[in-house]
């Protein structure tokens, strides 16, 4: 198990809301791509993603505009 900095945001994705419309994608590019049916794919491993300190903005954005509410920041 690791220790996160108490700083750092976490990013979740919550499968049984999404329905891959890639708001998310689009604000997160180093973050999340896109399968073949839209849905986001970390580019590192887990639903769980620990966000960098630059991308923090636009994650706090992407959770506010995902229009099925499928992320939330831990």
């Amino acid at each position: 198990m690791t220790t996160r900095d108490a700083h750092e945001a976490v990013l979740h994705i919550d499968w049984t809301r999404c329905d891959g419309r890639g708001v998310c994608t689009e604000l997160l590019p180093d973050t999340l791509t896109r399968d073949e049916w839209g849905y986001p794919l970390a580019r590192r491993a887990g639903n769980d993603l620990v966000i960098d300190g630059h991308d923090a903005r636009r994650a706090h954005d992407a959770v506010r505009l995902c229009p099925r509410m499928a992320l939330r920041i831990k």
